[in-house]
């Protein structure tokens, strides 16, 4: 019985430090490029702040700086909104641990972004 207990403490641990580690590997400088409606390439630059399910930070682009509302972490998938000219844009994001896709619909058009960690 002490064997199975210990066992499950152990899981559940382990468990624990698991998901703390994605939530943590969040946060920091990522970035990509998104090809735009006419093809061309579009440089983003994200800056993440994971606080347990909590994720905040911002977007930068040529066009300026956007800050990230209403963001949620749930074990490797994340999701929050942008606010472009009072227009709000969800997100919704994967961790894959080298790297982190993005995907939002602007104007009924989908556009996915893979971001890779930035050099500091």
């Amino acid at each position: 019985m002490k064997t199975k207990f210990f066992s499950i403490a152990i899981l559940l641990m382990c468990s624990a430090m698991i998901c703390f580690a994605v939530y943590a590997d969040l946060t920091g400088k990522w970035t990509g490029n998104v090809k735009g409606p006419d093809g061309a390439d579009f440089p983003l630059t994200y800056l993440f702040k994971a606080d347990g399910n909590k994720l905040t930070g911002s977007l930068q682009s040529p066009q300026g700086e956007l800050p990230i509302s209403e963001g949620k972490i749930n074990g490797a998938d994340f999701s929050f909104t942008l606010d472009f000219n009072g227009t709000p844009i969800s997100n919704v994001g994967k961790y894959y641990g080298d790297s982190i896709g993005v995907d939002a619909i602007i104007g009924g058009n989908k556009y996915h972004t893979k971001l890779l960690r930035a050099a500091n």
